[in-house]
């Protein structure tokens, strides 16, 4: 084995987490192979085995691998090997919010107090019109978290403020055109075809199997982009695994497409860790990534972002740049107090510990 710690700051598991995910992922570890033993790798590292046990544990929630009683853990993630799910598909149980009050609203007392330090701190330059991508304090403090939370890696220029999803849903297509086919996960939120629709474009729905998208759905298909919402797609509340993720990125590299990665409610996972997204784990700058701040800190708060591949952004300039920003300045100064602050991580880290709790 080879694997280390340094002293880099990071945390020792998601150092032993990413080590052993690159082994996994380049066949160093195959399918059905085993991995080392906690103790064995705890001696190795210089940790201890509840820090193995922890890397391995979100290796097992993500799909790398699975952990079976007095044997050990074993790889299940394979890149390749597809299975076609031709079964009917029942939904899971999920609940959508429709703008009600949830668990995952954020602390009033916190956001309170926060707007008072921005009006304080901020004065007059709240008055100020807004760039028209978003305010560049938001963006870097976006890409900041992206960049800690779920390793996608992005400057603050290929960050798009928005109000809401649905206003960024609009502007995609407008970006990349309305003469293309778009596929959509079969049953969906509904406002993803409505918005596409609005716009003109052509719709082509797309069956959803236990794990994502179908197999057979897919070569079917003659979409070139892909709008799939990879964590807790609703209504079926389906999670795709990194394989059928893996997937997603194949078909769209075989069309010369993109994937419009929509991450709704993907922060509240029981998850010590964010699942890999699509985007982190594309190479070819093919994937949109897109979220909104409704469901983790208030759904009075419209305000959404995306990050676009660096390849779309000279277009997006020449076709979109002329849009003003539609989000108010102290709201995006607020959300980008939240996030430097720490207190938007403290606030989704407590309700994953509450979620856990619950199913424990």
């Amino acid at each position: 084995m080879k694997y280390s710690i340094t002293e880099d700051g990071k945390a020792a598991y998601l150092q032993l987490y990413e080590q052993l995910r690159r082994d996994i992922v380049s066949g160093v570890y195959p399918h059905g192979g085993k991995l080392p033993s906690k103790r064995l790798l705890a001696e190795e590292t210089g940790v201890s085995v509840i820090t193995v046990e922890h890397a391995y544990g979100i290796l097992c929630d993500e799909g790398y691998v699975e952990a079976r009683q007095r044997s050990g853990y074993y790889v299940i993630y394979r890149e390749s090997d597809f299975i076609s799910h031709t079964s009917a598909f029942t939904p899971s149980p999920h609940t959508h919010m429709n703008g009600q009050h949830t668990d995952s609203e954020f602390p009033f007392s916190v956001l309170g107090r926060t707007m008072r330090r921005v009006m304080a701190e901020y004065a007059e330059e709240l008055l100020a019109r807004s760039p028209n991508r978003g305010c560049v304090e938001l963006r870097h403090a976006i890409a900041s978290y992206l960049a800690r939370s779920c390793g996608i890696t992005a400057h603050p220029e290929q960050i798009i403020i928005g109000s809401g999803a649905e206003y960024l849903y609009s502007l995609i297509v407008q970006l990349l055109g309305n003469d293309r086919v778009y596929g959509v996960e079969d049953p969906c939120y509904e406002k993803i075809r409505q918005v596409y629709k609005a716009n003109g474009a052509k719709i082509e729905r797309m069956k959803m199997g236990s794990d994502g998208i179908r197999t057979d759905e897919l070569a079917r298909s003659t979409a070139t982009v892909l709008h799939i919402t990879p964590f807790n797609s609703y209504p079926s509340g389906v999670t795709a695994d990194v394989s059928k993720r893996m997937e997603y990125l194949r078909f769209i590299r075989q069309r010369n497409g993109f994937i419009i990665e929509d991450n709704y409610d993907s922060e509240l996972t029981v998850s010590r860790k964010n699942e890999d997204t699509v985007f982190s784990l594309s190479s070819e700058g093919s994937v949109i990534y897109l979220n909104t701040f409704s469901r983790t800190v208030a759904p009075s708060i419209r305000v959404g972002y995306m990050v676009l591949p660096e390849k779309l952004l000279p277009d997006f300039e020449m076709k979109l740049g002329f849009y003003a920003c539609t989000v108010p300045t102290f709201e995006q100064y607020v959300l980008a107090e939240l996030l430097t602050s720490g207190d938007f991580e403290r606030h989704i880290n407590r309700i994953r510990r509450k979620r856990r709790k619950a199913q424990s």
